[in-house]
């Protein structure tokens, strides 16, 4: 529920390890509230029937779960965050926190961590560079090692590229395409077909808080499927495994 308002409906989902997969659908569908169902940040309505398995498991500590969970969404975590070092960003993903307040203790083994992290993501020029000066593709980036340094193996991705010119926007997709190769499992919701990655193989489709569409995206990545989710015409193109709508 989103206040009086019942957002997600029948929802049968199953995501596994290694899976990229891209998540579409009109503004206010229920995307985001998935996301949120899937990190533990809202509950389904208690019902018997009702099951949320994550790793397994029905029943996490959230702060255990957000070492498994790489979460990137549009928002800055916080204020404070503008005022660090794109590293000292990185490392507050251990704690899932804004800054690194005096109260938290970060390890050498965090620090290296985060060094690897860094390297991995083409991000070392930024170690020392003041977040809030940065470029939005840059934060982004930035925000992408967060995400990872806790959690390697997965990362869920909420519209990455808003706000991100087109080099940026570019840089984003090699950057997720080599995390793709590292088997690092990627759930991303995007209103952007070219955002699409040769390696998400897999695309769901979501109207008025239900799947209606789940499958490969050679089947569903169609004008006709694009323009039938979005309730307008679309036309498409391919090129070299990506797709471009207009």
């Amino acid at each position: 529920m989103r206040g009086d308002r019942h957002v997600l409906h029948d929802i049968n989902l199953s995501v596994q390890a290694g899976e990229h997969i891209a998540l579409m659908g009109p503004n206010g569908c229920g995307k985001s509230t998935l996301l949120k169902t899937m990190t533990c940040e809202l509950y389904p309505l208690a019902d018997e029937k009702t099951r949320v398995r994550i790793f397994g498991r029905e029943r996490w500590d959230l702060t255990e779960l957000k070492k498994k969970l790489g979460v990137v969404q549009n928002e800055i975590p916080g204020k404070p965050m503008l005022k660090m070092t794109g590293r000292d960003a990185v490392l507050t993903g251990f704690f899932s926190s804004s800054t690194l307040w005096p109260n938290l203790v970060v390890t050498p083994e965090m620090k290296e961590r985060a060094e690897a992290v860094m390297e991995q993501i083409d991000a070392m020029k930024l170690r020392e560079h003041i977040f809030g000066e940065m470029s939005a593709g840059q934060q982004r980036r930035i925000l992408i090692g967060r995400a990872l340094v806790a959690s390697s193996g997965c990362l869920l991705l909420d519209e990455p590229s808003n706000a991100l010119d087109l080099s940026a926007q570019r840089d984003l997709r090699e950057l997720l395409m080599v995390l793709a190769e590292q088997e690092t499992t990627i759930l991303e919701i995007t209103h952007h077909i070219a955002d699409i990655i040769p390696a998400m193989r897999r695309v769901l489709m979501m109207r008025d808080g239900r799947i209606i569409a789940d499958g490969p995206r050679e089947e569903l990545l169609t004008a006709p499927a694009l323009s039938e989710l979005f309730d307008t015409e679309v036309q498409l193109t391919e090129r070299n495994g990506f797709y471009h709508a207009w």
